[in-house]
């Protein structure tokens, strides 16, 4: 075995200090770094990890050509895996380019009445669920196999809303998968409140009445906020089938959809039993 010189064992032995002197010398700038940044986390800095945080950054982009929601489209434009890709991550952006501004109704303009009719009959655990109902989900599977074919959805408000601005009606698990993604992306971006004004304001209300603007003057003459209880009831019994439950298709049909929309308000406790009584019974007068 080869014998060391004493430089060489004096080297080996330098090593070690080196290492020990250097180690204390970074110890009090990384501290002084885990202490600022645990502050700034503790003083709002998670901020940046919200999803909102980063819907302002696409006001910076190119703005999105603005055209109809998919639910009016008959010919939709061909999307890139970039353009959706982008859709999700600024999904405020790209509601925007969708929304018809002009036309717009806000929430505070539309009656309550309207407002818990249209979640009483669409989707009545609207305010408890993440953007999809698992509890929906199962219960319509169980109804759908009792009767061996589709007779109940599952589809939450914000699943139709996302599915009308950007989806159309193709069916396909691919389809489905993003439909479910954009669904927890607007509500991780939007309030319950924000989502329900979109949706009234895109919803298809038969007979080429797109949003509750269009189908309060078309079907009644009026704007959104001088509809009663028993307009609100039958314009919220129309989306479910818009080319059966229009009252200018099918007044009969319309009415009896108008009841089962009271009847499920009175269910969800939004209405008492006999206000619905009172308002399946008052003549309707449609403007044509």
């Amino acid at each position: 075995m080869k014998k060391q010189s004493p430089r060489q064992a004096r080297s080996k032995k330098a090593k070690p200090r080196t290492k020990r002197r250097l180690r204390p010398a970074l110890r009090f700038p990384l501290l002084l770094i885990a202490l600022f940044s645990l502050a700034f986390l503790l003083s709002g800095g998670l901020m940046i990890l919200s999803p909102r945080t980063w819907q302002g950054i696409g006001d910076f982009l190119p703005r999105p050509l603005s055209e109809p929601p998919a639910i009016e489209q008959t010919d939709a434009r061909k999307l890139t895996p970039g353009d959706r890709l982008s859709r999700l991550i600024f999904i405020r952006r790209a509601v925007r380019a969708r929304t018809d501004r002009e036309n717009y109704v806000r929430l505070s303009d539309i009656p309550r009445d309207m407002q818990q009719a249209i979640i009483a009959v669409e989707d009545n655990r609207f305010y408890e669920h993440p953007g999809f109902d698992l509890q929906g989900i199962l219960r319509a599977t169980l109804v759908n196999l009792q009767y061996g074919q589709i007779e109940e959805g599952a589809s939450t408000i914000t699943q139709q809303l996302v599915k009308n601005l950007f989806l159309g009606s193709e069916q396909t698990f691919g389809r489905k998968a993003e439909e479910l993604l954009l669904a927890l992306d607007m509500e991780m971006n939007y309030s319950k409140e924000e989502i329900l004004e979109l949706y009234l304001n895109t919803i298809y209300y038969g007979s080429n009445y797109y949003g509750i603007g269009a189908a309060s003057e078309g079907y009644f003459g009026k704007k959104p906020r001088e509809l009663q209880l028993p307009e609100c009831a039958m314009l919220a019994g129309v989306p479910n089938a818009p080319s059966l439950y229009s009252p200018y298709a099918d007044f009969l049909l319309a009415k009896k959809r108008q009841i089962i929309v009271l009847d499920a308000m009175v269910r969800a406790d939004v209405l008492d039993k006999r206000m619905a009584e009172d308002a399946k019974i008052v003549p309707l007068h449609l403007a044509h």
